[in-house]
């Protein structure tokens, strides 16, 4: 099985790849900056599949060179991981649109262009199986506690393109899911979370082995529980 995920050098990312190794899978890996990628050299250097390729999300010139490079090349299953959260700081009352863009070109607008870009690959695959992560707090009905506007509206945009997704290509036997990872001991989720990132990763993978059409659409948890929209 051939499998892209994309923001991989450190976090869950980095899980994604150790795990599927393990079961000898073929990765193609993505990052930034492939020279900083410490741990992704080291495992790439120790096997042969793992294939890390630069890409920077947030750039359509870096996307169209990207899929150029893996061109003809069949992908099963496409893990769009990356993800930023955006300023930390900032309350209602002291937004800009530059900082709301940012986050929303990363975590909503490049999904759905590299998605676009390696429809070819995935057509070529087998499991045809899309999983973008997302978060919980990206569900409207259940945001009780107010806040985080920009992180919020980017997963909410987000979980539609994947909604949308799962329509549009259902004929084709697609299957398109969001994926809340829980709440991980990451940069982003802070050493005070719940779980570590093995765990949630684990526990996605178990949901991803297990889709088939009819989840397609489907918000989970990494528990394999449902998560309203």
């Amino acid at each position: 099985m051939s499998i892209l995920i994309t923001g991989t050098n450190r976090g869950i990312g980095l899980e994604f790849v150790k795990h599927y190794l393990k079961n000898n899978e073929k990765i193609i890996a993505t990052c930034r900056n492939k020279h900083s990628a410490k741990d992704l050299l080291e495992l790439e250097n120790t096997t042969s599949n793992l294939s890390l390729v630069e890409l920077d999300v947030s750039n359509p010139n870096s996307i169209n060179e990207f899929t150029s490079k893996i061109a003809g090349l069949p992908i099963d299953t496409f893990i769009n991981n990356a993800g930023v959260f955006g300023p930390r700081n900032i309350e209602f009352g002291n937004f800009n649109a530059k900082e709301w863009l940012d986050v929303f070109k990363v975590n909503t607008i490049a999904p759905l262009l590299i998605t676009q870009k390696i429809l070819k690959n995935l057509r070529l695959g087998k499991d045809k199986k899309l999983a973008f992560i997302s978060s919980k707090v990206g569900s409207i009905e259940d945001n009780t506690g107010g806040g985080m506007y920009i992180y919020r509206t980017s997963k909410t945009a987000l979980n539609q393109v994947i909604k949308s997704l799962s329509i549009d290509l259902k004929d084709e036997n697609f299957i398109a899911v969001a994926l809340h990872p829980g709440w991980v001991q990451t940069d982003m989720g802070g050493p005070n979370a719940l779980i570590d990132t093995k765990t949630s990763v684990k526990g996605m993978i178990e949901v991803i082995d297990n889709l088939t059409p009819k989840n397609t659409g489907k918000f989970y948890n990494y528990d394999g529980s449902s998560i309203p929209w």
